[in-house]
């Protein structure tokens, strides 16, 4: 008997594995044949130490050197008006005039209260004159020389009764005629003549500006307090605000105010609603082109002297991070975060994530990626 054995042919998958394998090989052979991608050039900048000098701005308020309210000291109707709004006056020159009337009438009454306490001194005297004659001639008594002596006493205190209230009285016709307190321009005008004014008038009659020096005042939030504190030499503030350059003032339409300014206080706390403290720089104002009211950017310059300079075209943002690419030694690039310690229109201060000697890449970062190969332009 003969027994058959079925065998499986060896062929098949000998023949699926060379196939494999001739795949596998056709496709390296692609590979290789590919031509190698040149690497992209790029212009670098050897960082370096250098001086920069920053400028930060504080927007600002501007007021006179004096903002005078004028407000009425008597009661009466506004009989007269002597300028008007925008007018410049000096110091002493007339502004209004209240209707005097009724003060000038109390003034002579009490003008002739005055003659009235004077004629009895008068009579007091000649009766103290007699009556120490008779008192000498032992014709009268001591007791009716002391009373004349003690009538005598009381009139002089109505004579200086009579001359407090003349005095009074004649401080009081004063108040009808305003004067300017100080030299500057007229301010609105509230009230028109025929007006009933008195002391308890809610708005002032009007308001006087001494605009010769103006003031800038702008505030620094702790933040920046801390930072101006070590910017400036000196052991307190006083001596760093001496050591602060002249400032700047930029106009609402950008340009540029002619006089510069000095900073020349900061006030003593902080402001508890806001959290910043308020400096105030002096102007000159000459001209008169600068007016209570006005705004303006204060414009505070500081030199920084051997920093890390760097273009901020250089850099670019990542989730709020300033970044920029270095080149190392084998030309590939590395991605490295900055920290910024000031800037100005077109240049980064770098405190940290740069040193001297790196470089970093100048321009088309935006086709760059972190560890690409990079070929550096001639300069």
């Amino acid at each position: 008997m003969q027994i058959k054995m079925k065998t499986r042919p060896l062929f098949r998958p000998l023949f699926v594995i060379a196939g494999t394998c001739l795949l596998f090989f056709q496709s390296c052979g692609r590979v290789t044949e590919q031509a190698p991608v040149a690497p992209v050039t790029v212009s670098v900048l050897l960082v370096d130490t250098s001086s920069l000098v920053t400028t930060k701005q504080f927007s600002g308020m501007l007021e006179g050197i004096n903002n005078i309210e004028i407000r009425p000291q008597a009661e009466g109707f506004l009989e007269k008006i002597f300028v008007d709004e925008g007018d410049y006056v000096e110091k002493g020159q007339p502004l209004f005039l209240i209707q005097d009337g009724p003060y000038t009438a109390r003034l002579n009454q009490a003008t002739a209260r005055l003659l009235t306490a004077n004629a009895k001194v008068e009579k007091a005297e000649i009766e103290l004159d007699r009556l120490e004659n008779l008192e000498a001639g032992k014709v009268i008594s001591v007791v009716q020389l002391k009373n004349a002596k003690a009538e005598l006493k009381a009139a002089k205190a109505e004579v200086a009764l009579a001359e407090a209230t003349r005095t009074s009285e004649l401080i009081n016709k004063g108040f009808t005629r305003i004067n300017a307190p100080v030299s500057g321009y007229i301010g609105k005008l509230p009230y028109r003549a025929g007006s009933l004014i008195g002391r308890d008038e809610t708005l002032p009659l009007t308001l006087i500006s001494d605009i010769r020096t103006m003031y800038a005042y702008f505030s620094m939030s702790e933040e920046e307090f801390l930072q101006f504190k070590q910017s400036y030499p000196g052991k307190t503030i006083e001596e760093k605000i001496s050591n602060i350059p002249e400032v700047n003032l930029e106009l609402p339409d950008q340009s540029r105010y002619p006089e510069s300014g000095k900073i020349d206080l900061v006030q003593g706390q902080f402001d508890k609603a806001t959290a910043a403290i308020t400096f105030r720089a002096s102007f000159s104002n000459k001209g008169g082109l600068l007016r209570s009211g006005n705004t303006g950017k204060v414009l505070v310059s500081k030199t920084n002297k051997n920093v890390v300079r760097i273009p901020q075209s250089a850099t670019y943002e990542l989730q709020n991070k300033v970044m920029a690419y270095t080149v190392g030694k084998d030309r590939k690039l590395s991605s490295v975060s900055l920290k910024i310690a000031d800037k100005d229109a077109n240049f980064y201060i770098v405190s940290a994530g740069l040193k001297p000697g790196d470089r970093i890449v100048t321009a088309g970062l935006e086709r760059l990626h972190e560890g690409m190969c990079v070929a550096i332009a001639k300069p």
